[in-house]
């Protein structure tokens, strides 16, 4: 028998893992998104190294394989809801938030098909949960924007029906969004505060540059 292949790794680690910043940094997107550990934080951050390289050589290249590429990637990533059109314009400027965004842990919380990220990690683990017509037991299964609608739980789970105890009702769902929207609310309401309020900083400091010149001009 021949020699067992050995499982290439799917990520890489930092190459400074113990600065202070990056360790807070990872932290905190654990408990966000209900990660156990840093691999996965480690696996999403080298999908969006990789795409950022891809559009870095496609961009200083020419010719029509360079165009395939590019009309590849781009499908790639509107089909993955990393894009919101199908070019490569932002691209550059994603960062791991929005791959993590696309985990279907991620998206079962979202969806309210779980209470917390961690319920919807165990969720996944333990085979409820569907993806079309496949049974998806990866947290971090990135999915794709024609699925989004997609995604429930599997018939022969205890858990598809809405009478389950540990499935949130209409009256929680229906809470949780209003207080999802009063938030944003509250968020837009201070940005375009602080909007004003730099508007009005800088207004200020034109008025005085202009009273100094006229001061100069007459001395």
């Amino acid at each position: 028998m021949g020699d067992t292949k050995k499982q290439r790794k799917k990520y890489t680690r930092p190459n400074h893992p113990w600065i202070k910043g990056r360790i807070e940094d990872e932290k905190v997107l654990q408990k966000e998104y209900g990660i156990p550990n840093k691999k996965e934080i480690y696996k999403m951050s080298t999908i969006l190294k990789n795409i950022k390289d891809q559009v870095k050589k496609i961009s200083a290249s020419r010719g029509d394989q360079i165009e395939k590429e590019k009309k590849q990637l781009t499908e790639r990533l509107y089909s993955l809801g990393l894009t919101d059109d199908k070019s490569l314009s932002n691209a550059l400027v994603m960062n791991v938030r929005n791959i993590m965004d696309r985990r279907l842990q991620t998206i079962v919380y979202k969806k309210h098909l779980a209470r917390s990220v961690i319920q919807a990690r165990q969720f996944i683990t333990h085979g409820h949960i569907l993806v079309g017509d496949h049974k998806i037991t990866s947290p971090s299964y990135l999915v794709k924007r024609q699925d989004m609608d997609r995604i429930s739980f599997i018939t022969s789970s205890s858990l598809f029906s809405q009478d389950n105890p540990e499935r949130m009702s209409e009256e929680e769902i229906l809470k949780k969004e209003t207080h999802k929207k009063q938030k944003e609310i509250e968020a837009r309401k201070e940005a375009e505060a602080l909007k004003k309020q730099a508007e009005e900083e800088a207004a200020m400091l034109k008025a005085e540059e202009i009273e100094q010149a006229e001061k100069e001009e007459i001395a």
